[in-house]
């Protein structure tokens, strides 16, 4: 097997972690480019996963002034490694790197039985410009399915706005008529910034009638 992200020829690595752990995490990676991915360590805000927190993060303070509890999970910190990946799986086009976390997100999502995963949508505009949404393909290569139940209207990147924008824009997403609405609902992201996307989302879906939303994403 070639590396996803470097071509090179992948081996099995018998090590005692991956004995103890009896997988491989990142198994569609060589050892050099796994080792560049920072997963989330022990010290985060408790509601969002913000890291080097060891209390509520003053980004969930805000959110539960609005009305909204943060129930956030997440595996990976946005560094360098994530940054570059996300650049050639989002915006370079690069369908196959929707494989590279395959094992490790399955082993999280499977966390969520007895939820119904929806993953956040991109606008027609942007779906037709990127070829495909990058969020079913993360749940899709992890071996899942999800109901698509959300629709969104065009609206500028959010990765062109600054945080206090992100937060004050209005929201752009919507449940498309004639939906049955799940009672249980794992909202899934990529990425997890300031929370704007996700919980408002939450918001409009307990509005709704659902009973219990969770939210996750791969980065925080």
């Amino acid at each position: 097997m070639n590396c996803l992200l470097c071509g090179q020829t992948t081996k099995s690595e018998l090590t005692f972690s991956s004995l103890f752990l009896l997988k491989d995490d990142c198994s569609n990676l060589c050892s050099a480019c796994a080792s560049n991915f920072e997963k989330i360590g022990e010290k985060y805000c408790p509601n969002c996963m913000k890291v080097d927190l060891s209390t509520k993060c003053q980004d969930c303070k805000l959110w539960c002034k609005e009305g909204i509890q943060v129930d956030h999970k997440a595996i990976f910190t946005y560094n360098q490694a994530m940054k570059d990946f996300f650049s050639r799986y989002k915006f370079d086009g690069d369908f196959l790197l929707r494989k590279v976390f395959a094992s490790v997100l399955a082993e999280e999502l499977k966390k969520y039985r007895g939820y119904q995963f929806v993953p956040i949508p991109l606008s027609p505009e942007r779906l037709l410009e990127r070829g495909f949404n990058q969020v079913e393909g993360l749940v899709e290569a992890a071996g899942f399915s999800f109901k698509d139940i959300l629709g969104k209207r065009e609206e500028s990147a959010s990765s062109s706005k600054s945080r206090l924008e992100r937060l004050a824009t209005e929201i752009p997403f919507f449940i498309k008529d004639g939906i049955s609405l799940p009672k249980k609902i794992l909202l899934i992201d990529d990425i997890y910034t300031t929370g704007a996307t996700v919980n408002r989302v939450k918001r409009l879906l307990a509005e709704a009638g659902a009973l219990e939303v969770k939210t996750f994403s791969l980065v925080r």
